[in-house]
């Protein structure tokens, strides 16, 4: 022992030992463990733990046997698969089918290697998502826990390795992670019971022991075929499996078709693929209807209508009885128009006006009476409810309901006696209301105006209805105003729209631009929806006050918030967000601040995605981005189930019906929302693929964009003028190495110390556009000398070459962690 003023001994030198040499089985291993999996050198590397440059040597020179072999097969780049599809046949065939087969026709699957399991101390499949001793997978010998320890939830699919499950109940705890090998095939909005096992990050975490109600088992992606066998890879990058389709259940589809599967098995071992049959064949991958369908599918959005559904509306009669015009207020001699896009054929709303004799102005609004047509207890009904809402992707709208009401018998076309449900407002020049009466009317509309037709009466003062539409609009600059001092946000989202050919290619890309015939449109609407929703709520003084559709929008949770400011004090802008009283006046001054600036969309964007998300409820919470106690939606009933439910709501209460039970309405409610997200993902999915699609005819040309995003693999660009995001790859960023330094939200040169953050401006060369990811790469604009260019190109090569073990330019060791997939 050393005395405390003696020196330490030196420390011996521990010697590394040597690796072991990597084997033919062991690769050979690899594939038949995942026989319906893509490897690549890389991955193929990580699994085989490969350190040397010697191990590397070894895997290409037994890769090259096995081609030579027949075993595996080359695909592309560096990419193989195992080629022995009777091999893989009977790896995945279903249960009952092997044992149905006659055991001299079965091949002899290759063993599992157990020199792989030995050097992983478990099975690689199920170690790569987690370290050694974290958790146990289903079949281990440990103990069960007792049945109290389980949890039933929905699944929520996060990335391709694990998802959480939202327990069910108002007081159901903390969302539970899964990782995707213990999902047990769960797919998004599948009902499951997991058990818990441990904590991560403070997160709990479990395994799913039992899928207790399959959402929807469909998959839609491409089809890779191999000999007679068919693999479909999804589209949704969430979706962790491929699907192994045998050869009678193909049905003629060929290699690379876009293609619906059903999933008809769901296997116990997570070894195995799910086994699936072709049930739509949407045409080869790429083309505008294979796409555009393939995201129709993937959304679950309905194709037709069916049968039963388009036959009763094609019997409802258009003929308006006297009778029915009798219990009606009619204002078929009241100067009314419509204002919509000029591509629209819906027409849900119109706008009355008439001066009163006291010098005020009554204003109606009125909507289309679709709860006249489409009554309770009907397959029209039915199927609305199911719909919920009109999804409008871009180059096709797929309506609530047939064409037949939505175009024709609901929709308020010019110079026809059409039924409505109105609120009529009594108002001054200044936008003061006076009086509010809600009821059913009549009208018969004199003019049908696009908003360019509009937009040029309020530019120019003339034209037909110029004064009237001038008169709304200075009372709309007016209501306004006055939402804004009451505390309503500004931000708002840019609309991407597409110039489209007849087969559907894009032409043009440009952002839809708000003028005031837009915002007078949307002040009217407004005033309708919350005025409809303050009366149900004033009908009765207490509680439980009369059941009602609300459209509710939460204060945004503090944490979120300040996280924001601190996002926003990198670009220089303080928010003082302390007080919550003054939280819509301080990001109003950002909007303002942040206009016509570098970092508009970027901060504009991360501060909608801060607030909470709008959903309907029998709740009276209020609309915090609108600065309303109560609102409703029950100004579109012909694309939207919400405002239809709201229209019988109201009525029923102005018969003076009672009360009406809250549950049902509620769940119908949950179900909207539901739907409106993901008509909202579809809409996403089909500006992606369309921005794609118009920057595949770019590729080459140079554009001014600005940092949208970042990430360890590299950061996005937006560019200006078509918002067409794609990224740069952080090691092709020319002139150093750069290191994400995510607590700053920039990237850091290690040698010059360059700073790229968000919102900077950057010229960008098009690389690349891939239809069947819907990805776009980028590379920056490099104005350096060609003889610095090639140096740095060289240097970039010597690096690829280096073993594992060396560092990258990240500062990471090379495959020690994942890039997120985009």
């Amino acid at each position: 022992m050393n005395t405390p003023n003696e020196p330490k001994a030196p420390r011996a030198k521990r010697e590394k030992p040597e690796p072991a040499p990597i084997s033919q089985q062991q690769v050979l291993s690899a594939f038949t463990e995942n026989p319906t999996k893509v490897l690549a050198y890389r991955q193929l590397s990580r699994r085989l733990g490969v350190t040397t440059k010697g191990q590397r040597e070894e895997i290409f020179a037994h890769i090259k046997v096995l081609r030579k072999q027949g075993l595996i097969t080359l695909l592309q780049n560096d990419e193989y698969r195992l080629a022995d599809t009777n091999a893989v046949a009977t790896a995945l065939m279903p249960s009952s089918a092997r044992k149905s087969t006659k055991k001299a026709d079965l091949p002899v699957e290759p063993p599992r290697n157990r020199s792989v399991q030995a050097t992983f101390g478990q099975d690689p499949i199920v170690h790569r998502r987690r370290a050694a001793g974290f958790d146990y997978v289903d079949g281990d010998d440990r103990p069960e826990r007792a049945p109290s320890n389980t949890v039933i939830g929905t699944v929520d699919l996060a990335t391709p390795n694990f998802a959480f499950v939202v327990p069910e109940g108002v007081d159901a705890g903390d969302d539970i992670r899964v990782f995707t090998d213990q999902l047990k095939f769960a797919l998004q909005g599948d009902v499951v019971r997991v058990r818990l096992r441990s904590s991560r990050d403070g997160r709990p975490v479990g395994d799913v022991v039992e899928v207790l109600k399959r959402q929807r088992p469909e998959v839609v992606g491409r089809l890779q075929v191999q000999g007679t066998l068919g693999f479909v890879k999804p589209d949704n990058r969430k979706v962790y499996f491929d699907v192994f389709v045998p050869p009678h259940l193909l049905h003629e589809s060929r290699n690379g078709d876009k293609v619906l599967v059903r999933i008809t098995e769901f296997p116990e071992d997570s070894g195995r693929q799910p086994v699936g049959e072709v049930i739509r064949n949407f045409g080869a991958a790429g083309g505008n209807e294979a796409e555009i369908n393939a995201i129709m599918a993937e959304f679950g959005l309905p194709f037709e209508f069916p049968e039963e559904v388009e036959t009763e509306s094609e019997g409802i009669s258009e003929v308006i009885g006297e009778d029915e015009i009798a219990r009606r207020r009619d204002f078929r001699n009241v100067t009314t128009f419509t204002i919509d896009p000029a591509d629209a054929k819906d027409f849900d709303d119109a706008l009355s006006i008439e001066k009163l004799e006291n010098g005020h102005w009554e204003i109606g609004v009125h909507i289309a009476d679709v709860t006249h047509y489409v009554r309770p207890g009907t397959e029209l009904e039915r199927e609305g409810k199911h719909r919920a809402t009109s999804v409008y992707l871009v180059d096709r709208v797929i309506p609530m309901l047939p064409e037949r009401l939505s175009n024709g018998l609901c929709s308020l076309r010019p110079h026809e006696d059409k039924l409505t449900f109105s609120a009529v407002f009594e108002l001054d020049e200044a936008g003061k209301l006076y009086e509010s009466w809600f009821g059913k009317t009549i009208i018969h509309s004199n003019r049908r105006f696009s908003y360019e037709e509009a937009q040029e009466r309020i530019e120019s003062k003339a034209g037909d209805y110029a004064e009237e539409i001038n008169v709304m609009n200075d009372m709309a600059h007016k209501i306004c105003a006055q939402r804004f001092r009451q505390g309503a946000i500004t931000f708002e989202t840019q609309e991407v729209k597409f110039r489209l050919d007849a087969a559907g290619k894009p032409l043009g890309v440009y952002v839809k631009e708000r003028k005031d015939a837009h915002k007078m449109i949307e002040e009217f609407m407004l005033l309708a929806n919350r005025k409809v929703a303050e009366f149900v709520f004033n009908l009765k003084k207490t509680k439980p006050r009369f059941t009602m559709v609300y459209r509710t929008h939460d204060a945004p949770e503090p944490e979120r918030l300040q996280t924001f400011a601190l996002f926003a004090q990198k670009f220089g802008y303080k928010l003082k967000l302390e007080n919550p009283k003054k939280i819509s006046t301080e990001l109003n001054s950002l909007s303002s601040e942040v206009m016509g600036k570098p970092e508009q969309n970027v901060l504009q964007g991360l501060a909608i995605r801060t607030m909470a998300k709008a959903i309907y409820t029998t709740e009276p919470l209020g609309h915090f981005g609108l600065a309303f106690d109560h609102y409703s939606h029950f100004t579109s009933p012909i694309r939207r189930y919400p405002d239809m439910m709201a229209h019988r709501l109201l009525e029923h209460y102005l018969l003076g019906g009672k009360n009406v039970d809250a549950e049902p309405v509620e769940d119908e409610c949950k179900h909207s929302s539901a739907r409106e997200k993901l008509a909202a993902n579809a809409e996403r999915a089909s500006i992606k693929f369309k921005q794609v699609e118009f920057m595949a005819a770019e590729i080459g040309n140079t554009f001014k964009g600005v940092v949208s995003g970042l990430t360890e693999r590299g950061m996005y660009i937006e560019i200006e003028e078509n918002k067409c995001e794609g990224m740069v790859r952080i090691s092709d960023i020319p002139g150093d190495f750069f290191e994400l330094d995510k607590d700053n939200y920039r990237i850091v040169g290690r040698n010059n110390k360059r700073i790229i953050q968000f919102g900077d401006e950057m010229m960008v060369v098009v690389k690349s556009a891939n239809l069947l990811d819907r990805t776009i790469d980028f590379e920056l604009v490099d104005d350096r000398p060609d003889s610095v260019k090639k140096r740095e190109a060289e240097e970039r090569k010597q690096r690829s070459s280096e073993p594992r073990g060396y560092r990258d330019h990240s500062g990471s060791p090379k495959g020690g962690h994942k890039g997120k997939r985009r």
